[in-house]
């Protein structure tokens, strides 16, 4: 499409995604200077459409940035008042005291929110001060300087048909240029992928890893309704075929907050994570709670649970990386939002002291010193040895070494140093003849759920005729190698349902695409044994339109 003329809009400052991170970034660049012309692209239909987090929210992102949020009448009205840990068995639990736990596991002091309401109102503050936000603007191409600096993106295009050629309603879009465009685009993001590849940003660091949370707002019998209280588990179904767990979060008017989250380092390609979710809620601590309630939402996406030592460099010519572009999650404490907001922060104050001195279209280092020197870096330096020795020992030797490690950190010093990730979770995963099938019992549409039903809670939609944002590299490996080798995982590792092998008669088989149902979790970018599926951006306002995730 590059013989295509766009149009150019010049700011000081693109910002991709309208996440906490992104509206982090414009608000602090607003407060620093109220005539820095600012704006934030969101691909969601509307600002908080695509945010899905658990989340238990430790306010200091917040507090540094806005410190009056509450005045200001912020969504953050349920304080943590209980905070259990469970070890579950198949019939079972035990729980867990929280005082041999270090400091940093203490819920108290943070809230149970819905990060979507969190952005929503961000973005209203962001807009009074004076900042454009444009939702539905997908943004599908990076653009470059005269000197290869990124000085914009192409964003809004759209209209293009089936085979990637203009249609009839065809809208090329706009290029939108700044002195520095953030990339707050979330987990392995399209543009930020491009982008730590090109300027080869990993490069000396550890490979990223990833985990896959699902979520389900429920509304439950009032008599059973704790609101504020904060469960976590451990252990039961996922044993020792993968890493992972759960939190309960019970938030006001009787809803609670059901998530499960499955390390995608796991190496048995028969492992179904969205059938894992649905078994857990059939335990009979769970399975108590949700009787008698509904299921009224659900999605799905992708953490970044690296950590410390997987963080790529952040900041390339005219560009920085925020938020989960990055990987910001303390995976043993299930947070990323605070640094997220954090991030954005320092990334503006490190743009508008550049502005301020002429510059633009250079790096940005002064942000990236401050993330790894700062609150974002202690935060992560603590916990960065959890997630490699969960992978490498297991779920009960990481309680143990783990919590030991966390605790000498908070004393500024760590026995086993820093600790290697070793295989990517795409290479993690072995051929399906070194493992046994996993029966998983039928949904039973009560507590459990098919995937396509509940995918209709995620409210997703995409245009269909328009180009799949789902790419294969190579059509024949899915079949050839993904089936024949692996089992097919994409039909299991998806948590909506995208990808399938349909079987004929006297046919080979092939496989099919579903782009219509994806939540944009990712997943299929990250976990795909053979890398042969490249996840890219739906034209603007498609995808899931979450309610208060």
């Amino acid at each position: 499409m590059a013989e295509i003329e766009r149009e150019a809009m010049e700011y000081d400052v693109v910002i991709v995604g309208a996440g906490p991170a992104g509206l982090s970034a414009a608000i602090r660049l607003k407060q620093l200077d109220g005539d820095c012309n600012v704006v934030v692209l969101e691909k969601g239909s509307e600002v908080g459409a695509h945010i899905l987090s658990g989340a238990v929210l430790d306010t200091c992102g917040l507090d540094a940035l806005m410190p009056d949020w509450k005045e200001k009448g912020a969504p953050i009205t349920v304080p943590v008042k209980k905070d259990n840990f469970y070890m579950l068995g198949e019939a079972g639990q035990i729980r867990i005291p929280n005082f041999p736990m270090p400091p940093l596991m203490n819920n108290h002091g943070n809230y149970i929110v819905s990060m979507g309401n969190v952005c929503r109102w961000m973005a209203e503050q962001a807009e009074e001060m004076g900042v454009e936000i444009f939702p539905g603007m997908s943004c599908s191409e990076i653009v470059y300087g005269d000197k290869g600096e990124v000085k914009g993106v192409v964003a809004g295009e759209m209209g293009l048909g089936a085979d990637g050629k203009p249609g009839p309603n065809y809208e090329p879009g706009m290029e939108l240029h700044g002195k520095y465009v953030f990339l707050g685009e979330g987990v392995r993001g399209s543009l930020s992928k491009q982008v730590i590849e090109k300027f080869d940003l990993a490069k000396g660091k550890e490979v990223q890893k990833y985990g896959l949370g699902m979520k389900e707002i429920w509304e439950i019998d009032p008599a059973k309704h704790k609101e504020g209280t904060v469960t976590h588990t451990m252990g039961w179904p996922l044993g020792k075929n993968a890493g992972g767990g759960s939190f309960i979060y019970h938030l006001d008017n009787n809803q609670v907050y059901v998530g499960f989250v499955v390390h995608l380092g796991y190496k048995n390609p028969h492992l179904f994570p969205y059938m894992e979710f649905q078994r857990f809620k059939h335990h009979p601590m769970i399975a108590d709670l949700l009787e008698g309630g509904k299921r009224v939402a659900y999605g799905a996406r992708a953490i970044t649970e690296g950590g410390y030592q997987s963080m790529p460099k952040m900041v390339a010519p005219g560009v920085a990386l925020l938020g989960c572009s990055v990987g910001m999650v303390n995976v043993p404490r299930i947070k990323g939002n605070h640094n997220a907001m954090l991030s954005g922060k320092a990334a503006a104050e490190a743009a508008m002291a550049a502005i301020k001195a002429d510059r633009a279209g250079d790096e940005l280092n002064d942000y990236e010193v401050d993330v790894r020197t700062g609150s974002i870096g202690d935060d992560l330096k603590k916990v960065r040895n959890v997630k490699p020795l969960w992978s490498k020992y297991g779920m009960t030797a990481s309680l143990a070494l783990g919590g030991m490690d966390m605790w000498t950190n908070t004393l500024g010093f760590s026995l086993l140093g820093t600790l290697p990730h070793g295989k990517s979770d795409a290479e993690v995963t072995e051929k399906a003849s070194m493992h046994k099938k996993i029966d998983y019992p039928k949904p039973d549409g009560k507590l459990s759920f098919d995937r396509l039903t509940n995918v209709a809670f995620s409210f997703t939609n995409h245009e269909e005729s328009q180009p799949a944002h789902l790419t294969l590299k190579d059509p024949k490996v899915p079949v050839d190698v993904n089936l024949a080798e692996y089992a097919g995982p994409s039909a299991r590792y998806c948590p909506a349902g995208v990808y399938e092998f349909v079987e004929e008669a006297g046919k080979e088989p092939r496989f099919v695409i579903n782009f219509q149902n994806c939540v944009h979790c990712k997943t299929c970018d990250i976990k795909d044994p053979s890398q042969n599926i490249v996840w890219t951006t739906p034209q603007g306002g498609d995808g899931p339109n979450y309610p208060n995730m």
